[in-house]
C-alpha cells in the first residue's frame, strides 16, 4: 500500500449485509448501480466506449468485487477516468486506497470533506443512543478514524461541474456530513443522492437485510446536523428528479419517487429526525 495513503487503525471488515448484496441494476444505458453488502456504488458511462466514472468506493475489503464488476461491464483493461466521492464515511470509501493503487486515477470530493480524507479531522462519533434499530446500536463498531489519501484527493471545481462528467453537476447537500454532495443530470433528471436521503430505514438491521423500500432521511447514527439535512432534502426535491439512486436501498423513480420525496419534505421532522439522540436539537420537534 502506498505509504502516503492509509486507512485509520480501526479499519476492518464489517459483517453486515443484505439480500441485495452482489446484485447490479442497469438503470439507464450509461448508469449502473451495484450493491456491496449494504451500500451502493454507481458506474456512469456507456459500456460501448469504456469511458466511465465510479461514484463512491464501497465497504472495507470490497476492492476485488468493485474491480470485477468494472471489468465485466467495461472490459478487462478498462479503468475509470476518476472516482467521485459523495462523502467520506467508511462505507463509501472502504476500498478507495486499493482502487487508487490498482487504477491510478484521481479522486474528487467537496472541499469541506477533504480534511476527513487527508487525515486531518475525524468525523463525530456515531451515536448508538439515537432512536432507531440494531444497526444504530452497532454503530460504535464502524470505522471512524480519518483515512489519508494524501495528494490523491482533489477538490471538486467550485462552479458545480464534475470532472469527466460533463452532463452532471454536483450539489452541496450537507447534514449527513459537512461536504456531502449529490450529483444531478438535468436532461433526464437523474439524481445520484449519496446519503442525503435513502430508500431503506438504514438504522434497522431487519430492513437493511431485507431491503424493504421506504424513503427516509440520512442514516441517523452518523447524521450530526439535522437542520442542514432537512434543507438538503428540500433542495433535492425541488429538482423534481425522475430517478434517484441512493447510497442505501433500492433505486426509486417516476411517480413513486415524486410522491415519496414530497412526503419526506413535508414530514421530515416526523419521518427522518429521531426523537432522541446526542445530535438531535430539541427545536427540531
Amino acid at each position: 500500500m502506498d505509504k502516503e495513503m492509509n486507512y485509520g487503525s480501526d479499519y476492518k471488515f464489517i459483517p453486515a449485509t443484505s439480500i441485495g448484496s452482489g446484485i447490479g441494476f442497469q438503470l439507464l444505458p450509461d448508469v449502473y448501480a451495484h450493491t456491496i453488502q449494504i451500500v451502493n456504488i454507481i458506474f456512469v458511462g456507456d459500456p460501448k466506449t469504456n469511458d466511465y466514472i465510479l461514484v463512491d468506493a464501497g465497504m472495507p475489503h470490497s476492492a476485488n468485487e468493485i474491480i470485477s464488476v468494472a471489468e465485466e461491464r467495461y472490459g478487462p483493461t478498462s479503468h475509470p477516468k476518476a472516482i467521485i466521492l459523495t462523502h467520506g464515511h467508511f462505507d463509501h470509501v472502504g476500498a478507495i486506497i486499493e482502487l487508487i493503487e490498482h487504477w491510478d486515477v484521481p479522486v474528487f470530493a467537496h472541499e469541506l470533506e477533504i480534511p476527513f480524507l487527508t487525515g486531518q479531522f475525524r468525523y463525530p462519533e456515531p451515536d448508538p443512543s439515537v432512536e432507531g434499530g440494531l444497526v444504530a446500536k452497532m454503530s460504535p463498531l464502524f470505522p471512524n478514524e480519518p483515512i489519508n489519501l494524501g495528494n490523491h484527493i482533489e477538490k471538486l471545481p467550485s462552479d458545480g461541474s464534475i470532472p469527466f462528467m460533463p452532463d452532471f453537476k454536483w450539489i452541496h447537500t450537507p447534514g449527513h456530513s459537512p461536504g456531502h454532495v449529490s450529483l444531478f443530470r438535468e436532461k433526464d433528471r437523474t439524481l445520484i443522492v449519496g446519503d442525503a436521503f435513502v430508500t431503506v430505514k438504514q438504522d434497522s438491521l431487519y430492513k437493511v437485510f431485507t431491503q424493504e423500500q421506504e424513503i427516509n432521511g440520512p442514516p441517523r447514527y452518523l447524521t450530526t446536523d439535522w437542520k442542514s439535512a432537512k434543507n438538503s432534502v428540500s433542495k433535492l426535491a425541488a429538482l423534481n428528479p425522475n430517478l434517484a439512486i441512493t447510497g442505501h436501498g433500492l433505486p426509486m423513480s417516476g411517480e413513486e419517487l415524486s410522491t415519496n420525496l414530497r412526503k419526506l419534505v413535508q414530514d421530515f421532522d416526523q419521518i427522518a429526525v429521531p426523537d432522541y439522540g446526542k445530535y438531535v436539537s430539541k427545536d427540531l420537534h
